[in-house]
Order: C-alpha cells, then structure tokens, then sequence
C-alpha cells in the first residue's frame, strides 16, 4: 500500500529536529524506518510530517566513561554487534542485536528507533529493562534522562513527549560476578519474538545479589517479572527454586492471542525462555 501524504523534514541538529517537532503538530521522527514506514504503508500511523534524523552524526556512537557506555540512538544494529565496547563490557546488547529481524533490517535500524518505538515485540526494550538502562532525552526544555523501568506505559505508549527525541542511552558496564542470559523464540528469521526473555543477574559467593527479569511480547509493553526476581533475591538459585519463579513469569504475562499462538502458548512459551536465560546467566555468573 501507499502511505497518505506528508511533508519531509531533514534535520541539521539535535535542536533542529526539537524545533520541527514543536513547530509542527502530528511530526513523527524518521530513524531507520523499519517500525514506522511499514505502519505508514497499511494506514496504521499517518503522520502530517516526518522529520529525519539520519543525518545526525551527533547522535552515532558507542563511548565508555567509567562504569557507564552511552550508546549514541542512531547506532544500527550491526555497530552494535561490531563494537568492541560492547563486546568485551556488555555482551547482552550484542547477543540481543543479532536476534533482531535479518541482516538488511540490522543494517539501517537502529538501537533508538528499536528502544523509543514502543512496540512490545521489539528485543530492546526488554533488554533495556533487565540491563537497569538510562535514556537520555532532549526536548524544548532541555535535557533529562528517565529509567528504561517505568518508559513503558503501553503500546506504542512510551514517556516520550511528542517534542522530545531519544538521543542516547546508557547501560551499565557487566562486572565480575554478572551474568546475563536472552532467549527468544520466533517462528522463522525476522520475525518478532513468540515470547523472549533477557535476564542479568549478579551474584556474592552463591547468592543472587541482584537480578531483573525482562519479558517481551508477552505484555501490551515490556514489563519486568519483578515478583519472580523478589522470590530469586537474596537466596542461593536452585532449580525447585528457577521453577518457582517461571510460575511467576507466568503470573505476570497478558499476551495478545495472534498467529504466533494463543494466551496460554505464549504463556507458557515465556516462562521457558526465562528458565533458559536464568540458567545462561548463573552460568555466566560463576565463571
């Protein structure tokens, strides 16, 4: 189908881009496109006015300071995957870009258009969520960074002002004694998850310190499985105790039924992906 009619912006600048935003009512950002253009083809979205963002250097680029890496929002997913940083200080992310959709969409999507989008099904917002991740955003008043926890709100329904834009975010560097794990099930190459689950957990001696379990496309957003995590918290993981706490994964799903499976197979399909990469991350953990 053919999208209905809009003006084209491009942006010089971060306060360029602010700028149309404010100026100009119903303004949707173009980042990578691989969410919005489809929308705009089936009559989903149709924003009077596009303003794009590809050419902002400014907003590329994976930097470490200290214990934080601040990921640029125009990254792709390839950088991602490419980057050494990342690699070495924040495997997750890398682990979580190369189950993104097919090597064209890793091409030209990128890490903010995935994170700011608010689709349940994309990778990175769950991922987010159990890397405890800032985001960084501009808008007319200036500069603020919000928690990934409590960005989601709903479908396609995120914190983000309509004048604002996303323009870096910023995780954690992975310590000794962290683990992670992301698994995600899919019918075939560049679909979106039937259900996923990211974890990062941290341990002292044999005892889960700390750990956050992220549920994707098994929610109107990505949530997190916090009663699980509380049953996990503070005790020595055991496997009686790993069921205990995909019963609570469980607990927390409401996925929409659709050709991926029903309520109670996506359910179910949640609670196995969490078992997995609960598992991955102690295992992690402890080497």
């Amino acid at each position: 189908m053919i999208p209905s009619g809009f003006e084209y912006h491009a942006a010089s600048s971060v306060q360029d881009a602010i700028r149309l935003l404010t100026e100009n009512e119903d303004a949707k950002i173009l980042a990578g496109g691989h969410s919005l253009l489809p929308m705009m083809k089936l009559r989903f979205a149709e924003p009077a006015h596009l303003v794009d963002i590809n050419g902002l250097r400014e907003l590329k680029g994976i930097d470490r300071d200290g214990d934080v890496i601040q990921i640029g929002a125009m990254t792709t997913e390839n950088e991602l995957i490419a980057s050494e940083i990342l690699q070495q200080h924040c495997p997750l992310l890398v682990d979580a870009a190369k189950l993104v959709a097919d090597p064209q969409v890793r091409n030209r999507g990128t890490v903010g258009g995935d994170v700011a989008h608010g689709d349940p099904g994309n990778d990175h917002p769950a991922v987010m969520l159990a890397l405890d991740a800032e985001f960084v955003i501009q808008g007319p008043e200036g500069e603020r960074t919000t928690p990934a926890n409590g960005f989601y709100l709903g479908t396609y329904w995120t914190g983000l002002g309509e004048d604002e834009l996303l323009t870096a975010i910023r995780v954690p560097v992975i310590k000794t004694g962290t683990g992670y794990g992301y698994n995600k099930l899919k019918r075939k190459t560049g679909d979106y998850a039937t259900a996923g689950s990211p974890v990062v957990l941290t341990l002292d001696s044999d005892v889960c310190r700390e750990i956050r379990i992220g549920l994707t496309n098994v929610a109107p957003m990505a949530i997190r499985a916090e009663a699980a995590e509380d049953l996990l918290r503070g005790q020595v993981v055991t496997e009686a105790l790993i069921e205990q706490a995909a019963e609570q994964v469980m607990a927390a799903c409401d996925p929409a039924e659709d050709l991926r499976g029903d309520v109670e197979y996506k359910t179910h399909m949640a609670a196995e992906m969490a078992r997995r990469s609960i598992r991955d991350a102690l295992a992690r953990a402890r080497s």
